[in-house]
Formats: structure tokens, sequence, C-alpha cells
């Protein structure tokens, strides 16, 4: 495996699970696999889940890590080609990639859309210059578009608790004081769409994601009947993605929080989430402390899915 960046690039999924079903229960056993081998961590955006999942996964493979944030403590970096650099931006991403390559044997990267520019963002920029430029092999740790390191640690969580073979999945929009990327649920939805369960994406009118990723699910913009029978609610904000309205807040109805009310006209339904959760606007504080609430064994899946993946990079 070259790179990361999203389902298409993991292989056969029973198998990718598989190899997850065994990395957890067997964390320490490949630490051979790392010896000497160093994973660089780059980080254009905050992390915690990310930062401190993946770097476990290495240390579990006996790897080396070194984490580098971006605009602190490192020097800005310039993302265009054929710039005149005047600003406060001294070095070009053309020149530290490969550097950054030299010091490493694979590099994850974390780097959130802007808002700036659409085609940019879903060209995803920055990410593939580090593919191109860095000579190793590529993690995407959250990009503009996509999460599949989360997206893979959910997929995880959904086969241990499932109680039926295939269960009903509900990627739900929830409101959210500021615009966030379409990353998560685009990703999610993604990996649902790779697998045979029922999925349906719910959300007001304006909120549609790109096709491409929306795939075969089914699209509900009637909330209460997309809960109906559910067996798993994933509960995400994203901003607008249509033009003209990109990256824009156009809602903030408080009526698509997810509820005790919404959650009982689910088929005692599990509760989802990628963290950090902003409680009593995404989620009320009675499902996420409720027993059906699997945010932290779904985080601490993160572990298992980034080991998974590494694991399959050293090879």
């Amino acid at each position: 495996m070259k790179k990361f960046t999203s389902v298409h690039d993991i292989g056969d999924l029973k198998t990718a699970l598989e190899k997850a079903k065994y990395v957890k229960e067997n964390p320490f056993a490949d630490q051979e696999s790392g010896k000497n081998k160093t994973l660089l961590m780059i980080f254009f955006n905050s992390s915690l889940r990310t930062r401190l999942s993946t770097q476990k996964a290495a240390l579990n493979l006996g790897m080396n890590v070194i984490v580098l944030d971006i605009n602190q403590g490192a020097w800005k970096l310039e993302t265009e080609k054929g710039v005149v650099m005047d600003g406060d931006k001294p070095e070009h991403m053309l020149e530290a990639i490969p550097v950054m390559g030299a010091y490493c044997d694979i590099i994850g990267v974390r780097s959130f859309a802007q808002f700036h520019n659409k085609a940019d963002d879903y060209n995803e920029v920055v990410l593939e210059q580090f593919i191109r430029y860095s000579g190793k092999p590529v993690i995407s740790m959250e990009a503009a578009t996509r999460h599949p390191l989360q997206s893979f640690a959910d997929l995880i969580t959904i086969e241990e608790f499932k109680k039926t073979p295939r269960p009903k999945v509900v990627l739900t929009w929830a409101p959210h004081p500021r615009a966030l990327p379409q990353a998560v649920p685009n990703s999610f939805a993604e990996w649902m769409n790779a697998t045979d369960y029922e999925f349906v994406i719910t959300h007001p009118e304006g909120y549609e994601l790109d096709e491409q990723f929306v795939g075969n699910a089914t699209v509900e913009y009637d909330r209460e009947k997309a809960y109906r029978g559910a067996d798993f609610i994933y509960a995400k904000n994203w901003a607008a993605y249509r033009d003209p309205n990109y990256g824009k807040i156009l809602s903030t109805d408080r009526s698509w929080t997810v509820d005790a009310q919404k959650m009982a006209l689910t088929n005692h339904a599990y509760f989802m989430h990628c963290l950090p959760v902003r409680r009593n606007m995404i989620v009320t504080d009675q499902v996420i402390d409720s027993p059906q609430s699997i945010v932290i064994p779904e985080a601490a899946n993160r572990v298992v899915s980034a080991q998974t993946v590494l694991k399959e990079m050293l090879k």
C-alpha cells in the first residue's frame, strides 16, 4: 500500500476487517515490522484522537515517530505554484516535502478544507503534493474531502456492535455554530456504500453532499422517517457543499439535534460521532451519556484502524 486516502486503497473490506481484528487482539505482535522505521506526522490543523491514536499505533509496531505542527514551530509553507513569495511564507512545499520525505519512511498528513476555493479543496491540493513529491507512502490523517482512518474505525465499530447482518445505518446532519468541512460525512458515506448495509443520509435541504460520496445511499429529508428502525445513528455537522453556498452555514436548526425522542424511533440504535462533539447542539447529554452511546469504543478503534494501515504500508 503506497497511499491511504480513501476506501479504495484498503482492498477487500472483509479482508481488511479480518486484519483489523487480528491487530486488535494482538497489538504488539508485529513490533519487528516497524523497527528502525520512522513515521512523520504533519499537522496543518489541530488534532486529539488522530494525533494520539496514530502515534500509539506506530509505537505498537515498533516505529519511531516525529510530529510536526505546521505554523507552530515550523516555517509557514506556500502551497501554490508560480507565486511571488514576498509574503509571510518563507518556504515552499516543493522543497519542504522532499526534505520531509528524506527524514522518514511513512508520512501522515492532516490538512482540512479551507473553504476559500472549492476546486482546490476537492482536488486535495495539499495532500496530493505530498503523494507526488515526498517519495514515501502517505496516509491521510484527514484531508479536505475525506477522513479514511476515522471511517475505517467507524466500520470496525459497527461490525463489532451490529446485531443483524445488514444493519440500517443513518448519517444525520446536526447543527453547529461553525462551518465544518464535509470530510467526515463524505468519507463515512463512501465507506458505508462499500458495504451491504442499508444506508440512509438525512439532512435539511441545501446540505446535499457531493454525489460521488452519496453514491447509492437513500437521501431522506424527513428525519423521523430516516430514524425509524435504524440500528446506528451517526451524527455529524457539515457546511453546504453546493455552489454558491459552498462552505456556508445555512441553518442552525436545533430540531436536528439528536435527542431521546428521535432515538426512541430507532431499533434501540447505537449513537456514533467522530468527536469532538458539541453537547446539547449535536447531541443531548441524555443520548451521549446513555448505554447506547458507543463514541468511546469508536474512538478507541482509531488505534486499530491506524495500526492496520501502517502495518500494511510497512510490508
